[in-house]
């Protein structure tokens, strides 16, 4: 029942714990630690990381952790100086700090989702492909995020992407993040990853190379900081994401998935391996 339903006398229904964000913004990192990283809702994505103006937050992306962490001593791992003193950063760019996802949902279209509107809000539905055949064949499926990434670049509306790449040779099959500002390294970062890596930790590597106008790519996790960035109005940090592609996906796995699973299991050593496809 909803709350005007309730019978005279039953106590008021309790305050939800995610609410809708009003107010002057004032949540800082000891609250970031208490309610994300530590509980169990921090996907890794690495946002607080790039957002935080004092370099005070590491973020350790290797197996068995992909977690941010407060690197400053004197008030230890759950609380921040600059926090206190009213920085604001980690939190504005958390995309699942308190009420993120209605605050994504109204920045980019004016509106709430329905309940049927499981998968999100959209304006269409399409099924396509590139018509390149040589993206067509390189990408993961039909290659079309490469040749979104591919003309953006070339119609001059990006100057760079945050992508990943597979480290050295390709044949670890550990994912690294990085950037592409040509075609070469957009096919070069073409193919699904299905280890985890955190693309926003690009970001200051594509601002050191003076790019300006980026795309984010990455899974949802990853791709709802972008908006909660704009609504939360987080500042300079998120002005040069112009373009925002979120890749489908339900979940995704740590890089010990090839020791303990595909060659302690299945014999298949890493390095062996070709293309992974994993549908289902």
């Amino acid at each position: 029942m909803t709350v005007t339903d309730a019978p005279a006398g039953d106590a008021p229904a309790p305050e939800p714990f995610f609410t809708r964000e009003e107010g002057r913004w004032t949540h800082q990192w000891k609250e970031l630690y208490e309610e994300v990283i530590t509980s169990g809702l921090c996907t890794g994505c690495s946002a607080c990381v790039i957002s935080c103006p004092h370099d005070v937050i590491g973020y350790e992306h290797r197996e068995g952790h992909y977690k941010p962490f407060h690197l400053e001593d004197e008030l230890g791992l759950s609380d921040c100086v600059h926090g206190q003193k009213g920085c604001t950063s980690c939190t504005r760019a958390c995309p699942r700090f308190r009420d993120w996802e209605p605050t994504a949902d109204e920045h980019l279209f004016a509106r709430d989702r329905l309940p049927e509107e499981i998968a999100g809000i959209s304006e269409q539905v399409l099924l396509v492909r590139a018509s390149d055949d040589h993206v067509h064949e390189l990408g993961q499926d039909g290659g079309l995020v490469s040749a979104i990434l591919i003309w953006l670049l070339d119609e001059g509306y990006i100057d760079g992407a945050l992508v990943s790449y597979l480290e050295g040779d390709g044949s670890t099959w550990r994912a690294k993040p990085g950037v592409a500002t040509n075609k070469d390294e957009v096919l070069a970062a073409a193919g699904s990853r299905y280890t985890y890596c955190a693309n926003w930790l690009a970001y200051d590597e594509a601002i050191e190379q003076g790019l300006s106008n980026l795309a984010l790519v990455g899974m949802g996790c990853q791709t709802s900081s972008a908006p909660v960035m704009w609504a939360r109005k987080i500042g300079k940090v998120g002005k040069p994401i112009k373009f925002n592609i979120g890749l489908l996906c339900s979940k995704t796995f740590d890089d010990r998935i090839f020791d303990e699973l595909f060659d302690a299991k299945y014999g298949i050593k890493r390095e062996s391996i070709k293309k992974m496809n994993i549908k289902g």
